[in-house]
């Protein structure tokens, strides 16, 4: 019959079974469907796309795919991927996909596996039996040797018929040919098998009727049933009245799975109450028993010793029926018959197994946290706790992954954590999986998955602030320093490329005055540095990696220009062409200790190279004269004698602390007379080249000036105090008082800065009677000296004027 013609008729039952095996779907977190056996290929089961909420125009895009679970060769369904639908795609024979009958249920489980991103639905189709076999008997006559001294009631086997098909489709009841003497009786087995013996209901006289034929029928309950036929001839022999009797009509039986070969089941014990040939018994298994279990457990004829013959697997099946019959040795053997149900105890003897699909081998290092890496699946074929398995990883490192438990058996591997590759670059990944039987068996499995590097590091320096000293007059070209930074990304993540930012200082971009290796960072200089000029630099370092976008980080340089001595020392006070001799005329009268000079030298290098020290070249008479080498002061070292000539020569040296040092020399002509008369000598410009003011000048100028104020109100106010008594005059030629004066006035010219030696020029020779006016010269070259006389004689007075700092912007240029 053609199964959509069966299939019509129960319509309304099927919906209420797929409405059913949805709910039950839904609960168990399984879409399920049913469908009755040889249905027509191409028949739509169902909409998987509706059913699974799957937009349908995303499945060719996603690679939907169908996988049956199932060791099976055929290809039984498919999906169509414009649809979703699920077709049938070659005809399903329900007795050849599930030939055990003992499975009241036939599924056939699938995988629907879909990709970006990976999901996985698992789909249970159910197929529903149709009465497409008829039942049949193992033999088509059947034989049977009765005694006639069998009593009522008393039974005999005959072998039972077989149906393909389950459930209401297969063996429903049996029925006899009318007979006198013999009816049956059905029984049910374990599996829902019906049998059936045949029953003596009246005593038999084999001298009426020797033979029986009987024709047996077996019925199923299909719509339309189908039945098969056998014969049975029954031949009644003579009397061996007392058939073997079992204790029990059932026995029960636990045997451990993989009990050894040999291993005894049980003995069975039947007695006859005959004697003689009529009582000695032999046992044989019946035709109930299947060939499976016979080739199991072996019987011994005589002793009834039920051993193990071949391998038990629980795994395999959980237990065993054996029908078992005691006959006697009589003429007319008498039989009797037992049931033996042995149950099969599990052990853990299977192994958990791992499973692992769609498996990455590589992610990126910036993939986000719950990104699927693969799905795990865990079975075991064993049964109770033996068979429920617990899968994890193995993280002694503590992994950045967990797994997510999607379905009974299925697990999802997911990022838990943000990756790093600079902090790992490979993971080895073992998942481990443990029954909790006693004892608990195991199984791992390793993947190495490989972090993908992104562009996610900011180039590094060593360190934040780079301070380069450079001695100045350098050769262009000169290597300053390896400005090498890190980058601990890959490829082109970690190509380094190095810029100098621009900045201009003066009018000139730093590109012009340094250089950068755009490969290494190594630092050059472009030009000759002058630290008379320029003493620092400050710009920054630009370190830019390959990447996409790219990163970049900077770094300060500070360049400090190291002075060399390259500058002769400049004296300054007194002042004279080069070449000319500076002329003193100075009273005999001066007594022991009176500064006759004071010679000042600006150098324009610094720290050591600009300290001076004075020493005498040449000197009339050296018992005369002293020199300070510190801070250039000329003294009378005893009073003039007439002994003594009126000419004396002072021949000068300005030497600094370089290496080497360099020197000037000044050459001061004395000339003693009994009175001084001061001309005025005409204006001189001494051209320095030298920049004074400086912050930190500025800082000196400013102190000094205070100082210099608050000693001009304690001069004042010395001469108002004066003024209030009379003051005995002195003789003209007498300078000792004003030396004096000089000596208190004049500061230590053991100086540090330039300013604070136009302070000392500024104290000396305003005490001569002269103006000292700091100005600039043209074009910013430096600055000029002017000494102005202020009388045309000395003092007579022993008190002396005080000094001006006097600003000339009338001279500017």
């Amino acid at each position: 019959m053609d199964p959509l013609s069966i299939m019509l008729p129960r319509k309304r039952r099927l919906y209420a079974f797929l409405l059913f095996a949805a709910v039950w779907s839904l609960a168990l977190s399984v879409t399920r469907y049913s469908i009755p056996e040889e249905i027509e290929v191409g028949s739509v089961i169902a909409n998987l796309a509706t059913d699974l909420g799957l937009d349908i125009s995303s499945l060719g895009e996603r690679n939907v795919k169908l996988e049956i679970i199932q060791d099976i060769n055929k290809r039984y369904l498919d999906i169509n991927k414009e649809t979703g639908d699920l077709f049938i795609l070659e005809k399903i024979d329900r007795e050849y996909l599930c030939p055990t009958k003992t499975v009241s249920s036939c599924f056939l489980k699938m995988d629907v596996i879909i990709e970006n991103p990976v999901r996985i639905f698992n789909v249970e189709l159910e197929i529903l039996d149709i009465n497409d076999n008829a039942p049949q008997f193992r033999r088509e006559t059947m034989h049977l040797d009765i005694s006639e001294s069998a009593s009522p009631g008393e039974r005999f086997s005959i072998t039972n018929a077989v149906d393909m098909d389950v459930g209401k489709n297969s063996i429903e009841t049996y029925y006899l040919s009318q007979s006198e003497h013999f009816t049956i009786d059905l029984q049910s087995g374990s599996d829902g098998t019906k049998y059936v013996d045949l029953v003596l209901k009246k005593e038999l006289d084999r001298e009426k009727q020797a033979i029986h034929n009987l024709i047996l029928t077996a019925v199923d309950g299909g719509d339309p049933p189908r039945s098969g036929t056998a014969s049975i001839v029954v031949q009644i022999l003579d009397t061996n009245d007392n058939a073997p009797q079992f204790d029990r009509q059932v026995y029960s039986v636990d045997l451990i799975e993989n009990a050894s070969a040999g291993t005894l089941v049980m003995k069975l014990n039947a007695t006859d109450k005959d004697e003689g040939s009529n009582a000695e018994l032999t046992y044989s298994y019946t035709l109930y028993t299947s060939e499976k279990t016979q080739e199991k457990f072996s019987l011994d004829s005589n002793t009834g010793e039920i051993r193990v013959k071949g391998v038990i697997d629980f795994e395999e099946i959980k237990s065993f029926e054996m029908y078992i019959e005691a006959k006697d040795k009589g003429q007319q053997p008498l039989s009797g018959q037992c049931k033996i149900l042995v149950f099969i105890t599990d052990l853990n003897d299977n192994h958990p197994e791992i499973t692992v699909k769609s498996l990455k081998r590589s992610i990126e290092e910036n993939a986000a946290v719950g990104t699927v890496l693969a799905v795990v699946s865990v079975s075991d074929r064993d049964s109770g706790d033996n068979g429920k398995v617990d899968l994890t990883i193995h993280d002694r490192f503590n992994l950045p992954f967990l797994l997510n438990k999607s379905s009974e058996e299925y697990f999802s591997l997911l990022v838990s954590e943000p990756l790093d590759r600079e902090r790992v670059a490979n993971y080895d990944i073992t998942f481990k999986v443990k029954d909790r039987g006693t004892p608990s068996l195991s199984d791992n499995e390793t993947i190495r998955l490989e972090i993908l590097d992104v562009n996610d590091n900011v180039p590094q320096f060593p360190e934040s602030f780079y301070t380069i000293h450079v001695m100045e007059n350098n050769e262009p070209g000169t290597l300053l320093s390896s400005l090498s930074a890190h980058d601990p990304d890959l490829n082109e993540n970690q190509y380094l490329v190095y810029f100098i930012m621009e900045k201009m200082i003066a009018n000139t971009s730093m590109s012009m005055l340094f250089s950068i290796n755009p490969e290494n960072g190594n630092l050059y200089a472009l030009k000759t540095f002058d630290y008379e000029r320029e003493r620092e630099y400050l710009f920054h370092i630009e370190a830019r990696d390959s990447g996409v976008p790219p990163l970049s980080s900077n770094v300060t340089v500070h360049i400090i220009i190291l002075d060399q001595n390259d500058n002769t020392p400049q004296i300054v006070s007194p002042w004279s062409a080069k070449g000319t001799v500076i002329e003193e005329v100075i009273p005999r009268s001066f007594e022991k200790g009176s500064l006759l000079t004071k010679v000042i030298a600006l150098d324009a290098d610094s720290v050591q190279n600009s300290r001076i020290t004075y020493q005498f070249l040449q000197v009339t008479d050296a018992t005369l004269f002293s020199l300070n080498q510190y801070n250039g002061e000329v003294r009378t070292t005893r009073m003039f004698s007439s002994r003594d000539p009126r000419y004396q020569r002072l021949v000068i040296t300005a030497r600094d602390n370089g290496d080497p040092p360099l020197s000037a020399t000044v050459t001061i002509k004395i000339t003693t007379v009994e009175q001084v008369v001061t001309e005025f000598s005409e204006t001189t410009e001494i051209p320095l080249h030298y920049d004074l003011f400086t912050d930190l000048n500025l800082y000196l100028v400013i102190g000094l000036g205070s100082v210099s104020f608050l000693l001009l109100i304690t001069i004042l106010v010395i001469i108002v105090l004066k003024c209030q008594k009379p003051k005995p005059t002195k003789p003209p030629s007498n300078r000792n008082s004003v030396a004096s004066q000089r000596n208190s006035t004049i500061a230590d010219s053991t100086l540090i800065s330039s300013d604070a030696y136009w302070y000392s020029l500024f104290l000396a020779e305003t005490r001569k009677g002269k103006v000292v006016v700091r100005q600039p010269l043209p074009n910013g070259a430096g600055y000029f000296v002017s000494s102005i006389p202020r009388s045309m004689a000395l003092t007579t007075t022993s008190e002396s004027r005080s000094s001006t700092l006097q600003e000339s912007s009338s001279d500017l240029p």
